[in-house]
């Protein structure tokens, strides 16, 4: 039996799909509406969780935002071939986001502290994307299409809302802009893009798969022509977000591989003076190190001889050091 035979989309649902994901199919102006201003609230409330630094904020945004909708909508256009669906809703998801970036800079500016990911966990988890991210989205990005096709597990839709990042990394990519991090915002918008483009593959690839096409075709809906080209650009637009999250990758096994040899050589040295290792991490190549400690410093001339002789000659490090510890200034 064809692995795919009980997911085939019967003529009958295909009303219910369209609906669903085609904001101009049936009111309109009431869709549209409905768009907006869950897109602007999801916006406000990522925005509020990212600077809060708070998840389960942030997890309230994704369950509000219909960014969904719309990527979908632009997957369900290919499908079908239908180039006026395809713009439409592909200027609109692009429109969103723009939105979704303009809130989150515009609710950033009244804050004096920089949100940036040295001091915002929110941020340092959407502003380094890896393959692994990739392949998540991809899996995710079926969950929905799957639940998008079969009405009886569509039950799950919240779930993907909350697996697949889509607001808060426009809302990481405004607030990091506002903040001069633009390094950080490209970053996010990388993720953002990823999940975007597995979404769109994974969507058309289920929906074809269901036969969807022949299924809109029963109903007596006009299909267009799907061309190879049209199918092709998906699969490249999947590629060339594979690249550099791919480098994304490589690069956290080059900082964890430091980390891995500098951590034993930093402590040994801290404990052979009498200080302690507080914090150990690598920013952009650079091995950052903060040890803490009581007079006199413990010298820096001798970690660096000993990390060159770890193999780490080629690295270069920075060593914060925090002299004579805490102290407790009782209220009067």
């Amino acid at each position: 039996m064809n692995v795919w035979s009980g997911i085939r989309v019967p003529a009958a649902d295909v009303e219910r799909i369209l609906t669903r994901l085609f904001l101009t199919h049936g009111n309109r102006h009431r869709n549209l509406t409905n768009f907006w201003v869950l897109l602007v609230l999801a916006a406000v409330i990522a925005s509020a969780g990212v600077i809060a630094d708070s998840t389960a904020t942030v997890i309230g945004a994704m369950i509000v935002a219909p960014l969904m909708t719309p990527i979908l909508g632009t997957a369900l256009a290919i499908v079908l071939a239908d180039r006026r669906q395809l713009v439409y809703h592909l200027a609109l998801t692009l429109a969103g986001a723009a939105l979704v970036v303009a809130i989150g800079y515009l609710m950033g500016a009244p804050f004096h502290l920089d949100v940036v990911a040295a001091n915002n966990s929110q941020v340092a988890s959407r502003v380094s994307p890896r393959f692994i991210d990739l392949i998540a989205a991809l899996a995710t990005g079926l969950v929905g299409g799957f639940a998008l096709i079969r009405s009886d597990v569509s039950d799950t839709l919240p779930g993907v809302a909350i697996a697949i990042s889509l607001v808060p990394p426009l809302a990481v990519v405004g607030l990091t802009a506002e903040s001069g991090a633009y390094g950080e915002s490209l970053g996010a918008l990388l993720l953002f893009g990823t999940n975007v483009a597995a979404i769109i593959a994974t969507g058309t690839a289920i929906m074809l798969a269901a036969r969807l096409r022949e299924a809109a075709k029963e109903a007596g809906l006009p299909v267009g022509a799907l061309g190879a080209k049209t199918v092709a650009t998906v699969a490249l637009s999947l590629l060339l977000m594979a690249v550099p999250l791919g480098y994304g990758s490589w690069q956290v096994l080059q900082e964890q591989r430091i980390i891995g040899q500098a951590q034993p050589v930093a402590e040994r040295w801290a404990a052979g003076q009498g200080w302690q290792i507080t914090d150990i991490q690598v920013q952009r190549g650079v091995l950052h190190l903060e040890a803490m400690g009581r007079p006199p410093e413990a010298s820096e001339a001798t970690l660096r001889t000993e990390l060159d002789r770890a193999g780490l000659q080629d690295v270069e490090a920075v060593v914060t050091l925090i002299i004579g510890g805490s102290r407790t200034l009782p209220a009067r």
